[in-house]
């Protein structure tokens, strides 16, 4: 029997999954017995992080919930910093030869920023990492990406529907230095809009 996440929301979609709830009743949404064809998929799940205390709490909680079911992947996707002002056009000219020039200089330092960037923030993935491995779930079923968008909602719904996955996982709030993931308007963007996928929202 082939095994799948929740493909469509809740009539409910305010609902709060709790770390406290049932847990046995939670494994029936995500399915049941993996399946034995080779052709489909395994089931993708993609959890937010910012490394404050609610994101870990969500992964947590998802490592804890799923471990067991060895045919799902779960991808730990974390918003960087948006890009600044100054790298994200340049002044312009009319010389075409100046107008390129100018175009490669800032293409070569917008990717110098997303390296540092990366760099920088790398060590909250990697945090993310071994919380969920922490949790039994099975480093080979991981995997960890950037994403580089000024809307954090919206770069997290551009990536759900680029990896298809069928389950969004966030803290119930989540803050990052200046910038606020999980709260207020960005949580209520991903149930409003993922639709054709389940979003968990983790208190």
């Amino acid at each position: 029997m082939k095994r799948e996440l929740p493909t469509s929301r809740s009539a409910h979609p305010q609902r709060l999954f709790s770390k406290r709830a049932d847990r046995n009743k939670l494994s029936s949404k995500v399915g049941r017995q993996p399946s034995t064809d080779r052709n489909n998929l395994s089931a993708r799940v993609l959890v937010a992080v910012d490394g404050s205390k609610d994101s870990t709490r969500a992964v947590k909680y998802v490592g804890r919930l799923l471990r067991t079911t060895s045919d799902v992947n779960v991808t730990l996707f974390h918003v960087l910093n948006p890009v600044p002002p100054v790298l994200r056009e340049h002044g312009g000219s009319e010389d075409p030869v100046r107008e390129e020039q100018l175009g490669k200089q800032l293409r070569k330092d917008r990717e110098t920023w997303y390296r540092k960037e990366r760099r920088l923030e790398s060590d909250i993935l990697s945090k993310a990492r071994q919380t969920l491995e922490k949790t039994g779930f099975r480093a080979s079923r991981i995997r960890l990406k950037f994403g580089y968008e000024d809307d954090v909602a919206g770069t997290i719904l551009e990536e759900a529907q680029k990896g298809r996955y069928q389950t969004i996982v966030v803290g119930r709030h989540g803050v990052s230095g200046l910038k606020k993931l999980f709260f207020g308007g960005i949580t209520r963007k991903l149930l409003q809009q993922a639709t054709g996928r389940a979003v968990w929202v983790v208190e």
